[in-house]
């Protein structure tokens, strides 16, 4: 059940009426400064948030759900909304997106204003500098539960669904080899992304299960950003030993380290192999897409997500009853 903190509890808590609770927290003149102030003090402490629908909504669903992502230009989020959509709509619900940006502050006021307008649940893939959880937690202790997905949080208890990533990255290393590549380097995103860690830990385990020597300097982090990735790729290409492939963190990165190689007279898949993840649409449009990629199957995972997220709200499952699903990926070769 959601939260129960309402004016009449505060009200309570203050000896005073409920109407006068309600008119200091519309900072209405009427009301002395010293009484809004003791009002506007203990509706924080109490953790009270206004609801507009409350007067007749109460004890029913909003029927609307809320969708978090990173970035609404990138072709899998988007894949994984059209899903998301298609599966809530034809049960009566609205669905709001709203894009971070892969800005933290930016998905923070997304879940204040979630929060404010108490949707029924909210499904979330992490912006990429996200370093805390605290308000998720938050949402979730006013009975919101929320779903991660792709992007899901590192150590922070939470329902998630995501890809088999670390398969995903050893596939990647054995197809390599099988072009003869000795030298493999990996753009990574954002160490603080669970996402990063099981793409470091596949393209470890790939090259020990392959024989290929692993070296600090093949492996760069970016902010997943075009300047940050070039910046990586230029790195690598300035080094005594240059790579003879590079794993990407998505076909974006594996894009935007190509125009650093074309930049420099290095021809793309012909001096430097590149594979990455995503399979986008957009690159069989290229006359030199990645050689292969890791499909993710976003249609998949928005059903999964919210598949899960309708059990919590409709309480088959419990909001803190954490569940995880894996979803298999497969390497495509182009």
């Amino acid at each position: 059940m959601k939260s129960g903190i309402n004016i009449k509890i505060i009200a309570e808590a203050l000896s005073i009426s409920i109407s006068t609770v309600s008119r200091a927290l519309q900072n209405n003149p009427k009301i002395g400064l010293k009484t809004r102030e003791l009002v506007i003090q203990k509706a924080k402490e109490l953790q009270y948030v206004p609801n507009p629908a409350s007067m007749f909504l109460k004890g029913k669903k909003m029927f609307v759900i809320g969708i978090l992502v990173p970035a609404l230009e990138e072709e899998y989020f988007c894949k994984v909304i059209d899903a998301v959509e298609d599966f809530f709509e034809r049960l009566g619900y609205q669905v709001f997106v709203f894009q971070t940006r892969d800005d933290m502050n930016r998905q923070d006021k997304a879940l204040e204003l979630m929060l404010k307008y108490r949707v029924d649940g909210l499904l979330v893939s992490l912006a990429a500098n996200t370093n805390n959880y605290v308000n998720f937690k938050k949402v979730e202790d006013f009975g919101i539960p929320v779903v991660f997905f792709d992007r899901v949080p590192r150590s922070y208890q939470a329902h998630r669904i995501k890809c088999d990533i670390q398969k995903g990255a050893v596939d990647v290393i054995s197809y390599l080899k099988s072009l003869n590549c000795r030298k493999i380097a990996l753009i990574n995103g954002p160490s603080n992304l669970d996402a990063s860690d099981e793409r470091l830990n596949g393209y470890l385990l790939g090259l020990q299960e392959n024989g290929i020597r692993s070296s600090p300097k093949f492996i760069k982090s970016c902010d997943l950003k075009k300047v940050s990735v070039m910046s990586a790729m230029e790195t690598l290409l300035d080094q005594d030993e240059v790579p003879d492939a590079v794993f990407s963190f998505n076909d974006y990165v594996a894009l935007y380290a190509m125009l650093v190689c074309k930049k420099r007279g290095i021809r793309p898949n012909d001096e430097i192999k590149f594979v990455s993840f995503g399979n986008l649409q957009i690159t069989s449009l290229m006359n030199n897409p990645p050689l292969a990629s890791v499909e993710q199957f976003p249609n998949k995972t928005g059903i999964e997500a919210a598949r899960l997220l309708l059990d919590i709200i409709d309480e088959k499952i419990g909001i803190d009853d954490y569940r995880e699903k894996v979803i298999e990926t497969k390497l495509v070769v182009h």
